[in-house]
């Protein structure tokens, strides 16, 4: 009898195998090119004639991302919605919760636009960095806020396509345009000496190329799926509320994240440019990583939410286990070639030698990264998956909140960068192991 149910369960680990990868190897494709864009815009920044230029790149960085968070939950909550209806074969909640996300990203757009003035003004008032930085940072930010229309609406688009079991398509989008902004940046920065507002302007040209190759994509691959807008459908009170309650959690949760990463490269600007610069430098190995696990990730988001919606209890809980299996296969290899070839890839970005210098005493946090972090970053999506909205919140407080903020506090006082950056080690670790000891409530009770 158990060679019979041996012969059953490895026909299911193969499929669901092939699954993962099918989704996740066209977003680690695409998500290569993400940080491939952002060592980009370092290097043109590291090699001017300023090293101020590269903590403008990073704080004016930072405004967008913080800014971002709160409006990202219409990728993640569209994901997990889409990816629910899609596995209940529910074809109207299908093109709705593209529709709802689209009103929302039009809503977010007038918002964004109409406070610029203020959100500047506010970000250079708690920004640290020199006159230098700052001034730098004001150019960067005046010129790539334009480009939040497409930003937004994209993030609508991709949450959508990989709910409906697509990443090839959003694969295509972030080449496009990640390749049109790297040529453009080069082509402003080298070629016509725009310095920070060309790489500003290369990303929001880039953005509306992408956001046209969506609008292609739909109407070409599912048109089937535009079904008519009815407003009584639209607004049914009932849909909405869930949305609205699951897509607030998710948005409280993505401001904690990039709130604690623009909280580190606040700090980070308090000890001097040259540090700012060498952990600016040193977190492009953090997200490196991050993007390959977000491979995973969102194959996790795609295929949790098909299972959850499906009822299907048993390729949802085999589907967490082979997710965390990858994760874990994933981070050795760059464990290794981080612990090999640090002064290479430091020197990849910056040809300073100072900066180079100054950074070698924190290689080993670079090394520690991968395997500390994988965990978050899987778990994440499961959790977007299955819409567990307020658990993934909830997990974000004790680790933003309740480690983060109070351990860099304590651990810089006493141990400056390095404590800044043991702290942040302490929050990845709190966020995988609190998400990991919320599972069974929150995903494998979900089906």
């Amino acid at each position: 009898m158990s060679y019979f149910c041996k012969l059953k369960v490895q026909p299911m680990k193969d499929s669901l195998n092939r699954s993962i990868l099918r989704l996740a190897i066209p977003n680690i494709i695409s998500n290569i090119t993400v940080p491939l864009l952002g060592l980009v815009d370092m290097v043109l920044m590291g090699h001017q004639d300023s090293i101020a230029y590269i903590g403008a790149i990073g704080l004016g960085g930072t405004i967008f991302s913080v800014m971002y968070s709160i409006f990202s939950f219409m990728r993640a909550g569209t994901t997990g919605f889409t990816a629910q209806a899609y596995g209940a074969n529910n074809r109207a909640e299908i093109a709705y919760s593209l529709y709802r996300s689209l009103c929302i990203a039009l809503i977010a757009t007038v918002l964004v636009l109409s406070l610029q003035g203020p959100v500047e003004w506010l970000s250079m008032k708690l920004l640290h960095g020199s006159d230098e930085v700052l001034a730098y940072t004001a150019t960067y930010f005046r010129v790539r806020i334009w480009a939040a229309p497409a930003v937004l609406c994209l993030y609508a688009f991709n949450g959508w396509f990989i709910g409906m079991q697509n990443t090839t398509i959003p694969m295509i989008i972030a080449i496009l345009t990640n390749v049109v902004n790297i040529i453009l940046s080069i082509i402003f920065v080298n070629v016509m000496g725009m310095g920070v507002t060309g790489v500003a302007l290369g990303t929001v040209i880039a953005q509306y190329c992408g956001l046209l190759t969506a609008i292609i994509f739909l109407f070409a691959k599912f048109r089937y799926h535009l079904i008519p807008i009815r407003r009584v459908i639209l607004l049914q009170s009932d849909k909405l509320k869930r949305f609205f309650q699951v897509n607030a959690d998710f948005m409280i949760r993505s401001i904690l994240l990039v709130l604690s990463i623009a909280y580190f490269n606040n700090q980070s600007a308090k000890l001097g440019d040259d540090m700012l610069a060498v952990n600016m430098i040193l977190m492009q190995f953090f997200y490196i990583f991050s993007y390959f696990t977000d491979g995973f990730a969102y194959a996790g988001e795609a295929l949790v939410g098909r299972f959850t919606g499906a009822h299907d209890g048993k390729q949802l809980r085999q589907t967490v286990k082979l997710l965390l299996i990858w994760g874990f296969v994933i981070a050795l290899p760059f464990t290794v070639l981080y612990a090999l070839f640090p002064d290479w890839f430091i020197g990849l970005i910056s040809d300073k030698s100072e900066v180079v210098t100054q950074a070698k005493p924190y290689h080993i946090y670079m090394i520690l990264i991968p395997l500390i972090t994988f965990a978050a970053f899987l778990w994440d999506g499961i959790y977007i998956g299955a819409t567990a909205a307020r658990a993934i919140r909830n997990t974000m407080l004790i680790s933003a909140v309740g480690v983060f903020l109070p351990a860099s506090l304590i651990l810089m006082h006493f141990f400056g960068n390095h404590g800044l950056w043991i702290a942040f080690l302490m929050f990845m670790v709190a966020r995988g192991l609190s998400m990991t000891l919320m599972a069974k409530k929150a995903v494998l009770g979900a089906e």
